[in-house]
């Protein structure tokens, strides 16, 4: 193609020798985008001197079988990860897919805009351009309605949606329509394992909350034998044995603490011990606490009691509390009584994971922190976004692992018949595909 063809002023895709439309990828169009979206020109009806024609194609027009992937910079508050690193982009332009990247989307986690060109991909400033024109747009959080109403239809979107806990935040997308998976609702199967983003956030955050609370005591870790006497090691006391409780007894320990460990699955007793803690079991009566996909069941309030009182009891003498019960598209249920802050000695400190769920403590406050009768309780909503370098990567691996389900030899092709597609499927065409978010989405609509 000649580079003699105009190009718009603050043209993002076209360059110095060619403006080819990478979804055609031949010489039969060229185009560029502005303020009012995508424009694409026929070469067999026009030439450079002729100048560009009035006429104008929506973009969200599939055409030809290339595939245009954009990486947004996270609007969430306080979010610093990114969906994709550079060096994620590889196979990606490997299968010709053309990849688009909005300027700073990385740069929180130390990639730079001209790492992303390095590796083959298009930085602009133009956010609008990127949703209007992408085929596929992996993200971290899910994307606020603004953006929604804007994304190319037939789009598909990839990562945290909150479709359990928010999925009224989903009808703009889902009418565009967009196609939508979840990363949180990825079966916990083994073929699953490399694309279980839940696992890889939580593993961030059991370690970021024992190292945020070693920050916060007022006190050392391990045990110390000194010339000056010795140094007894602090107390950790982790409530809930899944992938960040297991996470934060592990750091503990390899801190120097001695850890205890509580959940109601008396399974995860094993993996407990295997790390060096103390596993406190409490007798339900029998009761199943096994729910699906590996978290716990909701119990009874006669079961919970059971546990309160031993976390009560396990209080007094800790340090560091980390509680991390969860049960998914459910409020935390609330194991930790005021008592049990009461109990807790001053300078003691408790990080309720929890919190973006509502909380385990019946004090919290999501996102506050507070410090009541001397103990600093941490509330916090987002902590993998402390540690953004290494949760992107993470995440990044996750996310790439599964747009190899979709997107094969650069084209992108959607099975709803695979169970992990399945599984992770929000919505398709228009509709909603999961029957939980359906109910969900019906519950909000009659409410609205």
């Amino acid at each position: 193609m000649s580079s003699e063809i105009p190009k718009a002023e603050g043209c993002v895709f076209a360059n110095s020798s060619a403006a080819l439309c990478p979804a055609l990828r031949d010489d039969s169009a060229f185009y560029h985008t502005c303020g009012s979206g995508w424009q694409i020109y026929s070469l067999a009806t026009i030439t450079a001197d002729e100048g560009a024609p009035d006429g104008k194609v929506d973009g969200s027009q599939t055409m030809g079988g290339y595939l245009l992937l954009g990486i947004l910079k996270e609007s969430a508050a306080g979010e610093t990860r990114v969906a994709l690193l550079p060096e994620n982009l590889k196979s990606l332009r490997a299968q010709e897919i053309d990849v688009t990247v909005e300027s700073g989307a990385g740069i929180a986690a130390s990639a730079s805009d001209a790492a992303y060109t390095q590796a083959g991909a298009t930085v602009t400033a133009d956010r609008n351009a990127i949703l209007a024109g992408a085929d596929v747009l992996p993200v971290v959080s899910s994307l606020p309605a603004a953006d929604q109403a804007r994304l190319k239809a037939g789009a598909v979107v990839v990562g945290f949606l909150r479709p359990l806990d928010a999925p009224g935040d989903l009808a703009t997308a889902i009418a565009r329509p967009a196609t939508l998976f979840s990363m949180e609702l990825v079966p916990r199967i083994t073929r699953a394992q490399a694309m279980d983003a839940l696992s890889s956030m939580a593993t961030v955050a059991g370690y970021k909350a024992i190292v945020n609370a070693a920050g916060l005591l007022p006190r050392m870790f391990p045990l110390l034998m000194t010339a000056a006497g010795t140094v007894p090691p602090a107390k950790v006391f982790v409530i809930g044995a899944g992938v960040a409780g297991l996470q934060a007894i592990a750091t503990a320990r390899r801190l120097g603490g001695v850890v205890e460990a509580y959940d109601v699955r008396a399974a995860a007793g094993e993996q407990v011990r295997s790390l060096g803690a103390k596993f406190l079991d409490v007798d339900l009566g029998g009761i199943n606490t096994e729910g699906g996909g590996g978290y716990a069941a909701e119990l009874t309030e006669e079961a919970l009691d059971r546990g309160r009182d031993l976390i009560t009891k396990t209080a007094a003498h800790s340090d560091v509390i980390v509680t991390t019960a969860q049960v998914p598209g459910r409020p935390a249920p609330r194991l930790i009584r005021k008592a049990a802050v009461e109990a807790m000695r001053p300078g003691s400190v408790l990080v309720d994971l929890a919190a973006p769920a509502g909380g385990n403590c019946e004090l919290t406050k999501p996102g506050i922190t507070q410090v009541i009768g001397g103990v600093t309780l941490m509330a916090p909503m987002n902590l993998p976004a402390e540690v953004p370098v290494d949760a992107s990567n993470l995440y990044a691996r996750n996310v790439l692992n599964f747009l190899g389900l979709i997107v094969k030899k650069g084209e992108l092709q959607i099975d709803l018949a695979d169970e992990v597609l399945a599984g992770a499927c929000v919505a398709h065409q228009g509709s909603p595909v999961n029957p939980r978010v359906a109910k969900l989405l019906e519950v909000h609509q009659s409410v609205s």
